[in-house]
């Protein structure tokens, strides 16, 4: 390329941010942006779709302008590009152009990779942006989500804030930040209990475990807490969806134990106890309906229905009565 992209420069020719996360994934575009406008507050923005970026459009949009003005372009999804396109980026990466930053969002996996492998030989700024599986690495990405706001908290503190709020990054990230804002001096873990405890007890996971349980009554009055608190219809199916689809992988996984399992299943030892306890009687159809369900609801809470609390609530009733027929009640 012909301008430094050094690892640390925002503002090198074309960023790659790679990975599953969304948060991260934009925040890496957010970084770009601000140090663009930073530079030129005038900066103009494009974030586009695969589909929105044909072949011929990044010429148009790099081309260059009467004001010299500075521009961002975000491809997102930058591996579901057609083949004509992917010609067009990987020619761009020879001969970027002044004043103008390419982000590229990649899924990391192998669709795409030759996109992929192209952009990191052209030198691109690199910024990884895994999707966070494990405990501890939620555990590390709230403590560092203190660091970066200055400020300390305890290890039990971190712990709590995870076991609370659950593995929602934006989620944890929202919960730091209000810490920080509204407490002075080292946060400990009965500062977090203060805060979240109730929100804990009443979280999109209680919600799930409820149901998945068969305890169709329990869970409806969880998610209608869940709801007046503020947690937002997305978490909830979410949670359902870890709830069912753990039943699902742990009903077929070998037997062993809980350590064994963890590391097959991606899941930490404790949930393997909790979820062994929770799948007795659970047949795969019964999975699969209740997954079904969760689908719709998703869609439901995105927009693909008119009312997000009633398609919550027939979820949670059907993933309820899916467990307890599994159970021949």
């Amino acid at each position: 390329m012909a301008r430094n992209a050094a690892q640390d420069n925002p503002l090198a020719p074309v960023t790659l941010a790679v990975g599953q996360e969304d948060l991260l994934l934009d925040r890496a575009v957010q970084q770009v942006v601000a140090a663009a406008r930073a530079s030129d507050a005038d900066t103009d923005v494009r974030d586009l779709t695969p589909d929105q970026l044909q072949p011929g459009t990044l010429a148009e949009l790099t081309s260059p302008s009467l004001f010299a003005e500075r521009k961002v372009v975000v491809v997102r999804n930058a591996q579901d590009l057609s083949a004509d396109t992917i010609k067009d980026v990987k020619a761009y990466f020879a001969a970027p152009a002044e004043e103008i930053t390419l982000v590229l969002l990649h899924a990391g996996g192998a669709k795409g990779k030759g996109l992929l492998d192209a952009a990191r030989k052209a030198g691109a700024r690199e910024v990884a942006c895994p999707k966070m599986t494990k405990p501890a690495d939620r555990l590390s990405f709230v403590r560092g989500e203190f660091r970066a706001l200055g400020r300390s908290a305890t290890p039990e503190a971190c712990q709590a804030l995870v076991d609370s709020i659950g593995s929602d990054l934006r989620e944890l990230a929202s919960a730091v930040s209000q810490l920080v804002a509204d407490v002075e001096g080292t946060i400990d873990e009965a500062i977090v209990g203060r805060y979240y405890t109730g929100r804990a007890e009443a979280s999109s996971f209680t919600v799930a475990d409820r149901a998945v349980e068969g305890r169709a009554a329990e869970a409806l009055e969880a998610l209608r807490w869940s709801l007046s608190t503020g947690v937002a219809p997305v978490l909830i199916t979410s949670a359902l969806a870890q709830g069912v689809r753990a039943i699902g992988k742990l009903s077929s996984a070998r037997g062993g134990r809980p350590a064994d399992l963890a590391r097959e299943l991606g899941m930490p030892p404790w949930k393997i106890d909790r979820v062994r306890q929770q799948m007795r009687g659970w047949t795969p159809d019964g999975v699969a309906i209740a997954l079904r369900a969760v689908a719709e609801a998703d869609a439901g809470v995105k927009g693909g229905g008119d009312d997000p609390e009633y398609a919550l609530e027939k979820a949670v009733v059907t993933v309820a009565r899916a467990a307890r027929a599994s159970r021949g009640h």
